[in-house]
């Protein structure tokens, strides 16, 4: 929100330094008034000595006489000492504030590849850009995901439009094309546009976290994936072997049950061709809820395995068996994201992927 323009922090700084300075100065002389002058006479200027002769003693209106113009010339230097070097010293403790500034001002232009990387030693200066610039580089990998994926979906969007598309014009121009079979080439491109789509609403789902938790057993969310999907891992030729040990946690039924569906939906299509096994274990352990997914199939190097989690991201095994758009994993990381979970994916030297999912009990 707008705000109307003040008097500056380096000119109130300076004021502060300068005022600390004059009210010490004036604490000192009154020091120096009530301790001090309270002991010199106030009447005559003369007093016997010890030797019985007259000596000239200096009495407060003297001593304030003297006294009082070099104070008058010192508080003022005070003034103007503090003012300038308050100026100097605020312009130098507010500098990397003016870096900041900038740096801001870069951000909200869209440039969000700079960075303060203040030097010097660690102050509360040094920690606030630390944090910045970690928060910048937080806003610039979020923005190109956010882009990326708005070209991807686009792109996979537009694909089942441009195919059915395709198929009228041809449908329109060869009157003798078979409409059954047009029709249930029509419906699949259809139902795949349907997944994707659904598949998009999930993982925006996901991203926007989770406002009502509830008591969820990983356990039962697992055997209900493994009997859902038992009849497709029977046509690929795919065995499960379980072992579904309670493990409780809290968030999202919906978001956690999509996660363990897409977990072993992934390993079922990401098989061998035939004879592969899905590997399927919930436990839990120091107050952490874990789901454990394994299967066989072709090797992966960390380079794939570090891009899977990505949204469209298609690797050698979707490509091979041609299912999938490329966001089961990428749904499955950002539930546990808003799950405030933890993902791993470990490749096994044999062939296959183990996908670890870990969240609070």
């Amino acid at each position: 929100m707008p705000h109307s323009r003040g008097m500056s922090v380096r000119a109130r700084l300076a004021l502060s330094y300068a005022a600390v300075i004059v009210l010490t100065g004036a604490a000192l002389l009154t020091v120096v008034w009530l301790f001090l002058l309270r002991y010199v006479p106030d009447g005559s200027g003369w007093m016997q000595g010890s030797d019985g002769r007259p000596r000239v003693v200096p009495t407060q209106g003297d001593l304030v006489r003297a006294f009082t113009p070099p104070t008058v010339a010192m508080f003022v230097l005070l003034v103007v000492c503090g003012l300038v070097g308050g100026w100097l010293l605020a312009g130098r403790m507010l500098r990397p504030l003016e870096r900041l500034h900038d740096a801001a001002g870069l951000a909200a232009e869209g440039s969000l590849s700079h960075r303060v990387s203040l030097p010097g030693r660690g102050d509360e200066f040094t920690d606030l850009a630390d944090a910045f610039d970690r928060m910048l580089a937080e806003l610039e990998r979020h923005v190109g995901e956010q882009q990326r994926f708005a070209a991807n979906a686009s792109h996979e969007l537009r694909t089942p439009l441009a195919i059915t598309r395709t198929m009228l014009e041809v449908a329109d121009a060869d009157p003798s094309i078979d409409r059954a079979e047009l029709i249930d080439r029509l419906a699949a491109v259809n139902t795949r546009a349907i997944g994707l789509t659904e598949s998009l609403l999930v993982l925006s789902r996901a991203e926007r976290g989770v406002r009502e938790s509830e008591p969820v057993d990983l356990a039962l969310l697992a055997e209900d994936a493994v009997e859902t999907l038992a009849p497709l891992a029977a046509t690929r030729g795919v065995h499960f072997d379980t072992e579904l040990s309670s493990a409780e946690t809290a968030g999202s039924p919906a978001l956690l049950q999509q996660l363990a569906t897409n977990l072993v939906h992934n390993a079922i299509v990401h098989n061998r061709p035939s004879g592969g096994g899905v590997a399927v274990r919930t436990s839990t352990s120091a107050g952490v809820a874990e789901l454990v997914v394994g299967n066989d199939g072709a090797r992966l190097s960390d380079q794939d395995v570090e891009h899977l989690t990505e949204p469209f991201h298609r690797g050698a095994r979707t490509t091979e068996h041609g299912d999938g758009v490329g966001l089961g994993l990428a749904i499955v990381a950002s539930i546990v994201r808003a799950h405030a979970g933890e993902l791993s994916l470990a490749p096994l030297a044999d062939g296959g992927l183990v996908v670890t999912v870990r969240l609070p009990a």
